[in-house]
């Protein structure tokens, strides 16, 4: 298009276009849903809280020791590291051989977070069995509880809480609801776009304001459009005059 649309153009482009548009939005819509509901395995997440309390020594005392609760909290990132380590996946890996996986496949699995200023740290396992991602996140919670003292020769870490072997949580993924939106937006805007594209690649002339925009002449006459219908015995169709010339032309017997 030679002139930059207006946005009755747009709005009118839009029309034109709406029944590719719909169809192309419902058919990638459904399609998404279908997609996601059958043909994607749902994802469990089971997690396990660990906490980095004081030292045995400090216990021992009973006094609250700001300094010490602060140092734990610094070895948060350390001890978040460590445990993606092959010195504690190995040793996982190595002592419970029914879980069928090595460092390298628990890595990839592990998922460490923590909240600022606490001392406590999340472990959480994704996996297509909810029995299995808890099976692993102990497995892994267990042996870095086990192993810190031979790195860090201290014994401050604690398991809050284990991931229970027989809940039944809903999958974490696929999400459905969220797939399904997603589809309609991008779907809607691919649409648009093409509805968009075919009338810019469309340069045949429709109308009057087509034939003022491309040619830059007035129209002298046009014939209109006649249904079947309306050609009837001693019908006619009456034409207008315009200045320069016929509009319509007479049509009957």
């Amino acid at each position: 298009m030679s002139e930059e649309l207006d946005l009755r153009e747009y709005f009118l482009i839009v029309r034109k276009r709406l029944v590719l548009i719909v169809i192309f939005v419902l058919v990638c819509t459904i399609a998404a849903g279908v997609y996601t509901k059958l043909f994607k395995d749902p994802i469990y997440e089971a997690s396990t809280k660990i906490v980095v309390n004081r030292t045995s020594e400090s216990l021992s005392v009973g006094a609250l020791d700001i300094n010490a609760i602060n140092s734990n909290i610094k070895m948060i990132e350390t001890y978040k590291e460590v445990i993606k380590t092959p010195a504690i996946l190995g040793k996982v890996a190595e002592k419970y051989p029914q879980l069928g996986l090595s460092a390298k496949e628990l890595a990839k699995k592990i998922k460490v977070s923590s909240v600022n200023d606490t001392q406590v740290m999340t472990l959480a396992v994704e996996d297509v069995s909810y029995p299995q991602a808890a099976k692993i996140v102990n497995a892994i919670s267990i042996v870095f509880q086990e192993e810190i003292p031979n790195i860090f020769q201290v014994e401050n870490v604690s398991i809050l809480n284990e991931a229970p072997l027989d809940d039944q949580p809903a999958p974490i993924s696929p999400n459905v609801t969220l797939n399904i939106i997603i589809a309609f937006i991008v779907s809607l805007m691919i649409s648009v776009g093409i509805a968009f594209l075919l009338e810019y690649m469309d340069d045949t002339i429709k109308t009057e304001a087509d034939v003022e925009r491309y040619l830059g002449q007035a129209t002298l006459a046009m014939v209109a459009r006649v249904e079947a219908s309306e050609f009837q015995t001693g019908s006619r169709v009456q034409g207008r005059q315009k200045a320069g010339g016929l509009e319509n032309v007479t049509v009957g017997e």
